[in-house]
């Protein structure tokens, strides 16, 4: 049984931290002011402030501990991921999770959020939000429907999203969890703690910058673990600035997924709004959900 951490109300605290790679806390600027003008108090973690000159958001270390303070603290109502990256991966093991299953606190963010995400559903079987951060939220975008489907869902909104047809939908309905994310994070995770239970649950996937060839790879990945064979439903998000190498794969991604998938007769959507792109509808995650797809539309509510 999934638990659902509380929606927010006025006044709540939500916590900023980069548990991955550097921010300028500049760049959150927007986001911070829009949170605020949304009734919630935001708290700045110490990864904010960073004057990290590589890669990450500080030390493994220093990560580790704004990540654990704000999963500790019963002040804090949510943790908003501001950006992804790469590094959750380094630190997930050594995170407790003791208080936060005293009480549960939306995680929210995506790319590799879905390492949090992930673990969270596999090991406690608690919501979270797979969702746009802080960047999104720059040059007035705070006001498109998809930053405010986060505010909605914080705040408690049945999810119910429509997308158009694509040519190579495959048809019919599934009632399941959703869980995914994102397709390399999902494919790292195997044979981990932290790995995506898919059996009878409704997978979604999305990426950016990979050559094609690494898709597939990834793909045939989960086929052969076994994690792309007892789906209840399969949505296929965006993926963006996709390489090729010089002698071409042969094949767009959509079509990698296709072929990866064509044994199997759970209803698949392609082009979802999901992904890094401006259209990446907020996802309760772990809850459950009807994806319907028919030749007219695609549907997925709550």
């Amino acid at each position: 049984m999934v638990t659902t951490p509380p929606y927010l109300v006025a006044g709540d605290i939500v916590g900023l931290i980069c548990p991955a790679g550097y921010m300028a806390l500049g760049n959150a600027q927007t986001c911070i002011d829009v949170l605020q003008q949304w009734g919630y108090q935001v708290r700045i973690g110490k990864t904010l402030y960073s004057q990290s000159e590589n890669y990450f958001s500080g030390s493994d270390a220093e990560r580790l501990e704004d990540l654990q303070q704000m999963l500790d603290d019963p002040q804090v109502k949510a943790i908003f991921c501001a950006r992804g990256g790469y590094g959750l991966g380094r630190i997930i093991d050594q995170v407790s999770f003791r208080q936060f299953k005293k009480n549960p606190k939306w995680i929210i963010g995506f790319s590799d959020v879905t390492v949090l995400h992930a673990h969270i559903h596999n090991q406690y079987n608690i919501a979270t939000l797979h969702a746009p951060m802080a960047a999104a939220f720059n040059d007035g975008e705070f006001q498109n429907e998809f930053v405010q489907s986060l505010r909605g869902a914080l705040a408690g909104q049945k999810i119910r999203y429509r997308c158009p047809p694509h040519p190579l939908n495959r048809r019919g309905e599934a009632i399941g969890e959703l869980v995914g994310g994102n397709l390399s994070l999902l494919a790292h995770l195997v044979g981990t703690n932290s790995e995506c239970r898919t059996k009878g649950k409704i997978l979604f996937i999305e990426d950016v910058g990979e050559y094609l060839y690494h898709a597939d790879r990834m793909l045939y990945q989960l086929l052969r673990a076994g994690r792309l064979e007892k789906l209840a439903g399969l949505i296929v998000g965006s993926f963006t600035e996709m390489n090729d190498t010089d002698r071409p794969f042969g094949r767009s991604v959509y079509e990698i997924v296709h072929e990866a998938t064509r044994g199997y007769r759970y209803p698949v959507c392609f082009g979802f709004p999901v992904g890094h792109t401006r259209e990446n509808y907020a996802l309760k995650t772990g809850v459950g959900y009807k994806l319907r797809v028919s030749n007219s539309k695609v549907t997925l509510e709550e």
